[in-house]
């Protein structure tokens, strides 16, 4: 879709974007075109779309003649895409209340900024056994992302980052390519697959997060709260983990081992 075929829409249609719902709609062919490509997809694969909007990205999809499914909040653009596009479904919900008993094989999303955190988390939480993962982020939230151990960006995160598979910024996207432009620059970026997905599951979210409950702590005392003292002091012996680390200190490999240690 280009700018004017997403004005077009708005106007017969009556639609408002949203920014409650950090609505901005991709209208540069040519970025769309290279967002489908990066996510290699099959005939046989299930997809799942988070957010697809005016169906920027939800058209060319289901084209490729993929097992499609489309997750939008907003009711008035789900009923949109429900009656103008064939070959996906569309479901209506928050996606992070969203349930479904399978898995995708790719994960696509122009993610809202707002919630990129708790969609990423829930997508690495609950679907770390798709195989490839496409997003559009905020430039600068690629920080948050792509970090090691003691950095200000560090967290549960980056982590899960970093454990789910290879990650890739693939390019910038300016603000121009969307209507209504926002004041940031985007970037899209990739995820590949690898073993070490493995350990994330929901539990293992939640575990990241009470280790980072309270950064200026001692992981130790974070950790009080999921495990008692003795079998933490058991683990950190076994792991070689100094009794004063924080959080921020661990690699994301120490992270899965200390979850097996106590949680399994």
């Amino acid at each position: 879709m280009n700018r004017e075929t997403i004005k077009e829409i708005m106007h017969e249609q009556g639609i408002l974007p949203q920014s409650r719902f950090g609505q901005n709609f991709l209208c540069d062919e040519n970025i769309i075109s290279s967002i489908v490509s990066l996510c290699g997809i099959s005939r046989e694969d299930h997809v799942l779309e988070i957010g697809p909007g005016l169906g920027s990205l939800t058209v060319p999809l289901s084209e490729l003649g993929c097992d499609l499914t489309c997750v939008e909040i907003d009711t008035g653009l789900a009923a949109y895409l429900s009656s103008h596009i064939t070959g996906a479904n569309i479901v209506n919900c928050d996606f992070l209340k969203y349930e479904s008993a399978a898995c995708p094989d790719v994960v696509v999303s122009n993610i809202p900024y707002y919630v990129m955190t708790d969609i990423m988390k829930r997508l690495f939480g609950d679907f770390s056994g798709a195989r490839r993962m496409v997003f559009m982020v905020e430039d600068e939230a690629v920080a948050r992302i792509d970090c090691g151990p003691n950095s200000k960006q560090y967290g549960p995160l980056a982590i899960l980052c970093k454990l789910y598979g290879s990650f890739n910024y693939e390019f910038r996207v300016p603000h121009t390519a969307f209507v209504p432009q926002p004041n940031t620059t985007s970037a899209v970026i990739s995820f590949s697959r690898r073993d070490t997905a493995d350990i994330l599951s929901p539990e293992f979210v939640k575990f990241l997060n009470a280790c980072f409950s309270m950064r200026r702590k001692m992981l130790k005392k974070n950790l009080a709260a999921v495990a008692s003292s003795e079998d933490i002091n058991e683990a950190f012996s076994r792991l070689g983990i100094s009794e004063n680390a924080r959080a921020e200190e661990l690699e994301p490999a120490q992270f899965a081992d200390l979850y097996l240690e106590l949680m399994s």
